[in-house]
């Protein structure tokens, strides 16, 4: 399937729709970090929004105060989360393993 070509104003549009997106991750991530929110509200409003359910675990993760790139695998490899995962994809047990580990 070919590549569709875009007219100049979709492509903008599609461009400022994308820097939309990526701010609101920013933005949930950022509240984690600073600790506005807890992880478990953060996964909360992350799976009930569209945009914010393909963050990916890992990126969600080390977002979490006194999680890093080691803590954040073990815990992924603990509930079988591959690395390409997104908050959105998580099935039942996973994300109750992880509210309950993030608690």
């Amino acid at each position: 399937m070919p590549i569709p070509t875009l007219s100049a104003g979709e492509l903008a549009a599609a461009r400022a729709k994308a820097i939309v997106v990526r701010r609101a991750r920013t933005a949930l991530k950022d509240k984690v970090r600073s600790g506005q929110l807890t992880p478990t509200q953060a996964l909360t409003e992350a799976i009930a929004d569209p945009q914010l359910k393909l963050i990916k675990v890992q990126d969600f993760l080390k977002a979490v105060p006194r999680i890093g790139e080691k803590k954040a695998e073990a815990l992924m490899e603990k509930y079988s989360i591959a690395t390409s995962r997104r908050l959105g994809g998580l099935g039942i047990h996973q994300l109750d393993g992880l509210k309950r580990e993030l608690g």
